[in-house]
Order: C-alpha cells, then sequence, then structure tokens
C-alpha cells in the first residue's frame, strides 16, 4: 500500500493537490488519531492534535525524504510529536498547585509568589502567536537547540530565531506589567 498509494498521493500533496491530500487524509486518518489519542487520553486534544499533524503534513509535504522511513512512519512522527508537545503545554501550565502539607510561613509567601509568576507567564505564553510559542517552548521547556527546533518545526534557522527572539521579546512586555 506504501508505494502504490501514499507515496504517490503525498507526492501530489506535495504539488498543492487538495483532492489527493483529502484522499491521503481519508486513508491515514484513523492510525494518526489513534496515536494521537493513545497518547492524550482525550478526544479534543487528541482531534487538535491530528488536525495540526495534517496542516504541517500540507505544508511540508515537500520535505518528505524516502531514505528517513515510509509516508505512513513520518505522518505518525509528526502526530505523535504535535501530541507530544500539547502534553509538555498542559503539564507546564498545570504545574502551578499547592499541596496539602504546603510550607508555612516566608516559604508559604515564597510559594505563593511563585504560584501568581507561573500563572502570568502562562497568561503572556497564551498571548504570543502559535509559532512563537511553540519555538520558544521547545526551546526553553523541552531544552533543544536552535537546530533541533529546526528540524522540529521543518523552519528556516533564521525564521526560527526570529520566532523566538520577538517572543521573548513579547513575553519580556507582558510579564513587566
Amino acid at each position: 500500500m506504501e508505494h502504490e498509494t501514499l507515496f504517490p498521493l503525498l507526492c501530489k500533496t506535495a504539488d498543492g493537490d487538495k483532492k489527493a491530500f483529502a484522499e491521503l487524509y481519508k486513508i491515514t486518518s484513523p492510525q494518526l488519531y489513534a496515536v494521537a489519542l493513545k497518547l492524550l487520553k482525550r478526544p479534543e486534544l487528541a482531534d487538535e492534535a491530528t488536525q495540526d499533524a495534517y496542516i504541517k503534513i500540507w505544508h511540508n509535504a515537500g520535505n518528505y525524504q524516502r531514505g528517513k522511513g515510509t509516508v505512513l512512519t513520518w505522518m505518525v512522527s509528526i502526530a505523535r510529536y504535535r501530541a507530544l508537545d500539547l502534553i509538555r503545554y498542559h503539564n507546564v501550565r498545570n504545574e502551578v498547585e499547592l499541596h496539602d502539607d504546603a510550607p508555612s510561613g516566608v516559604e508559604a509567601t515564597q510559594a505563593v509568589k511563585l504560584g501568581a509568576e507561573q500563572a502570568k507567564l502562562a497568561t503572556c505564553l497564551d498571548e504570543l502567536e502559535g509559532p512563537q510559542r511553540q519555538a520558544i517552548h521547545l526551546a526553553y521547556v523541552n531544552g533543544m537547540s536552535h537546530q533541533e527546533v529546526v528540524n522540529h518545526l521543518a523552519s528556516p534557522l533564521g525564521t526560527i530565531k526570529s520566532w523566538i527572539r520577538r517572543g521573548l521579546q513579547s513575553l519580556q512586555r507582558c510579564l513587566s506589567l
């Protein structure tokens, strides 16, 4: 099925053929959705990850390299990475919790202040454009190098650096308010 169906459809998708892309989606979406759902455990997040994966597939179909794996493997990896990004994003936002055994006195005050700062950071991150937020998240939360972010987002190095620089400037302005 790979050589006879998926590869030609991906090639046509790379040329902007919407019908080929629709057929590729029809054939592969159950597998990509299943991967996302297995990781995310929530249908609405799995839908989001799957949709984001297909947007990335549409924009990057021409970047597929046969020597690095099958079309389906490439597509599943895109969906998997998007699902993992969503998991990390939601984990970062949910880290602001005070436990029942919260410290008292000065430590409690510091914990509340830290929680407020994390909440403000999460709010400021939400205000960034999607690519900026994702690039900053990959670089600073996941600890990826600029080159790893380039590979992950399939965007040029200059673009990644600009997204990160402008995103950090926006965060700095937002946090100083």
